[in-house]
């Protein structure tokens, strides 16, 4: 099956403006990133600190979902876009394009299987998984990926989620899943598990969620802030809710689903809201998160190219996935 559903990094996407081909302080990204295929064994990483993008171009979730189709194009856009980002960080750190999960057949399941199987592979070579989708269905094979790495590390996932969205995504399920589905059926996961279900979401729209919504969220244990609370609201009340959270659980897994910020950013997306949040909020809050040391994963979704105008949605993917790189450099010391 993961034959079938894994294709390699194409590098031809990987070109861009050369200062210098021997400084390294002239360096962009396209200049240093490397190839890893998860069909072959992986070593063990030793060095400071290793990245590894990794693609789920999937549109299956969203198109189950009723949304509108295009973010499986959007691994491609954002590698587009990271191409010129220059290297910020010292030469021990080691930036891998991993390829990319495919579901061109519609099985979901089976991807999503694949997914959790690939990010299982990174962490276990000491590699830092940066997951672009694809529809944000793209969180449950990442976040199982995480789970079985904890549970063969610790004998249990002590895993708490951090997601940035205009929904819940908790909505119910019969067999398979969709986009709105992910959460919902992690919690089924952790209740199967004899595990906690950790669950915070910021960016909460209600005009985008239903009262059953509220109401499962309240009684999974989950917390949240609403889109208003987070615009209006002073930033102490918002980061001692986000402390909280975050203070009893050692692993925290980071996602972003690109409808939570406003459609003036982000318009290449499958549900566009125009009154989301700021870009320049969500990255003090994601630095606050990251600052903890405790993040093992991050993934943002629902970049949607066929939508996007100027590229500005891939191109604030872009500027997101910098600042996780930045940041995690930066508290290891390997920053520029």
């Amino acid at each position: 099956m993961f034959q079938d559903r894994y294709e390699t990094a194409d590098f031809t996407i990987w070109q861009g403006r050369i200062d210098s081909r021997e400084n390294y302080d002239a360096f962009r990204w396209h200049q240093w990133i490397k190839p890893l295929d998860l069909r072959q064994p992986l070593f063990k990483f030793t060095g400071k600190l290793g990245f590894a993008l990794l693609g789920f171009c999937c549109d299956e979730g969203i198109r189950r979902n009723s949304g509108r189709q295009g973010a499986s194009s959007g691994p491609e856009g954002i590698r587009r876009e990271l191409a010129n980002l220059p290297c910020s960080f010292s030469s021990e750190v080691l930036v891998f394009d991993a390829g990319n999960i495919t579901c061109a057949d519609g099985e979901l399941m089976k991807s999503q299987m694949v997914l959790e199987q690939a990010v299982l592979n990174l962490r276990q070579a000491g590699l830092f998984p940066l997951v672009m989708g694809g529809g944000h269905e793209t969180a449950l094979g990442h976040f199982r990926g995480q789970a079985d790495f904890l549970r063969q590390k610790d004998g249990k996932c002590d895993l708490g989620i951090l997601n940035f969205d205009a929904h819940f995504d908790l909505r119910p399920f019969i067999r398979e899943g969709n986009s709105g589905t992910m959460f919902r059926q992690i919690a089924d996961d952790a209740c199967k598990w004899g595990e906690g279900f950790h669950y915070f979401c910021l960016g909460i729209q209600r005009s985008s969620n239903t009262l059953e919504l509220f109401k499962t969220a309240q009684q999974l244990g989950a917390g949240y802030l609403l889109a208003g609370d987070i615009s209006m609201q002073y930033e102490e009340h918002i980061l001692e809710k986000l402390d909280s959270f975050m203070q009893s659980i050692p692993n925290l897994y980071v996602t972003i689903c690109a409808d939570v910020f406003s459609s003036s950013f982000a318009p290449g997306v499958s549900a566009p809201q125009p009154l989301g949040l700021h870009p320049e909020m969500v990255l003090k809050y994601l630095k606050h998160i990251l600052r903890t040391q405790k993040v093992v994963g991050f993934d943002i979704a629902e970049v949607s190219p066929r939508f996007d105008h100027d590229r500005a949605t891939a191109s604030l993917a872009k500027v997101i996935i910098f600042a996780v790189v930045d940041t995690l450099c930066r508290l290891k010391g390997v920053a520029r």
